[in-house]
């Protein structure tokens, strides 16, 4: 359903030094076609969804707004922590620490962040099984 995500940013070397920290802890690799004015992650079109960053075509400042959030997929537990440890080391803000959350399912394991921009990300292990 959906070919892929943009988000404005204000800063691009800076937001490419976030972005590649919170991609290579999901192993998700640069995709092609990025330029200097553009970087993007993940496959091509062809192949699933792709994560995009520019400045706003308008001119005016990026604004992420209230509400909206783009969910990235996790493998493991593990990996949500590993999200979430290179977000903050990048220049992110912490939302929520990884772990599970009492109003969903405790196969739902997520850790919330803001990129330097304050765009939220969330980051998400969905089949997660709680110990004990």
């Amino acid at each position: 359903m959906i070919l892929y995500t943009t988000v404005g940013t204000s800063d691009l070397p800076r937001s490419i030094t976030f972005y590649d920290a919170v991609f290579k802890a999901l192993g998700v690799p640069r995709a092609e076609g990025w330029t200097e004015s553009w970087a993007g992650w993940g496959p091509s079109y062809d192949d699933g969804v792709s994560f995009w960053i520019c400045a706003p075509f308008d001119g005016r400042a990026p604004s992420p707004g209230n509400g909206p959030m783009i969910a990235l997929r996790a493998g493991t537990a593990t990996v949500v922590q590993a999200f979430h440890a290179a977000a903050l080391a990048n220049g992110g803000t912490d939302e929520g620490a990884p772990g599970i959350r009492p109003y969903y399912e405790p196969s739902f394991y997520v850790a919330y962040v803001r990129d330097p921009d304050g765009n939220k990300l969330a980051c998400v292990f969905h089949k997660h099984v709680p110990e004990g």
